[in-house]
């Protein structure tokens, strides 16, 4: 079986975002969608839509984004709204709140081991493709975030993400945290969610992983620590197993000493177990090709 191939630089330009795109030789087409995160109100680590503008715009695509299971800036439509004019994604992107109206788009997974199914925000229906940009970093539920968790956590409504998060308990965000699981099954439940998006794209479907602001805690913290090692380099592959494992070999195998803060935040909620899940599922792989760019 061929290896993954997962393509790299050390350096962070968004001139080099359209580099690898085009290394990577997959072009997206018709309408497509660029899922981000737009970064909770008060966080300083996230992506800005300033850095992503010639890569979103390169492909034709519209940002999308859902509302959270939490309580914030984002946790309805109309906060969520007036978060992304205030983080000004509006002023440069077509943007589209996928969930922003009921009912969700719901996928079977039918060899799902925790879920049997997946809620996403409806309007997901509209777009032939997708873009998944993700910032890897640490997270304090999930224990790093990365391409997995924003095919799964990411492209699911407010409902999905309570029944990702809740292992399939519950849609209801005021009731989520009265129905947490163990942490295993969130994370197998992730695994699930993420290869139903994932085969919904099949072939068209790409991923970056940018690996800057290395923080312990994600973009969803309104208040999150600063980062705690050097920037590593921009990733892209049509695997978001391999590209996630790839991330977390450059974090083990870092000469920073940062890194081992970040080590024990992964390792603390066994974040590895999503992409060990994940490769059990059979939509990716954790062997892979790194072919690094200068």
């Amino acid at each position: 079986m061929n290896k993954s191939k997962v393509y790299f630089t050390k350096n962070i330009t968004s001139n080099n975002l359209i580099k690898l795109y085009d290394l990577l030789g997959v072009k997206l087409s018709g309408n497509v969608a660029v899922k981000v995160h737009s970064g909770e109100k008060g966080n300083q680590n996230y992506l800005h839509p300033e850095f992503l503008k010639e890569i979103i715009e390169y492909v034709n695509g519209t940002v999308v984004e859902c509302n959270t299971a939490y309580a914030g800036a984002r946790n309805t439509t109309e906060k969520h709204k007036q978060l992304l004019n205030d983080h000004e994604w509006t002023k440069y992107f077509k943007v589209d709140l996928l969930d922003a109206e009921e009912p969700d788009l719901v996928l079977d997974i039918p060899n799902g081991k925790i879920l049997k199914e997946n809620y996403l925000g409806k309007n997901i229906v509209n777009y032939d493709s997708m873009l998944v940009i993700s910032h890897f970093k640490g997270h304090p539920m999930g224990g790093y975030g990365g391409a997995l968790k924003q095919l799964s956590i990411g492209c699911a409504s407010s409902r999905g993400k309570a029944w990702i998060h809740s292992a399939g308990l519950t849609l209801d965000q005021f009731t989520l945290w009265d129905n947490l699981p163990e942490q295993d099954k969130f994370l197998e439940a992730m695994a699930d969610a993420a290869e139903s998006v994932h085969n919904y794209f099949k072939n068209k479907i790409v991923y970056i992983n940018i690996m800057a602001n290395l923080s312990v805690d994600c973009d969803c913290c309104s208040k999150a620590e600063d980062p705690c090692m050097k920037d590593v380099g921009i990733l892209i592959s049509t695997d978001p197993i391999a590209i996630d494992q790839a991330c977390i070999d450059l974090v083990y195998n870092s000469t920073d000493p940062g890194k081992n803060h970040l080590i024990k935040r992964i390792e603390r909620q066994n974040g590895i177990h999503t992409i060990e899940a994940a490769s059990l599922l059979d939509f990716g792989s954790r062997d892979y090709e790194l072919i690094e760019i200068i």
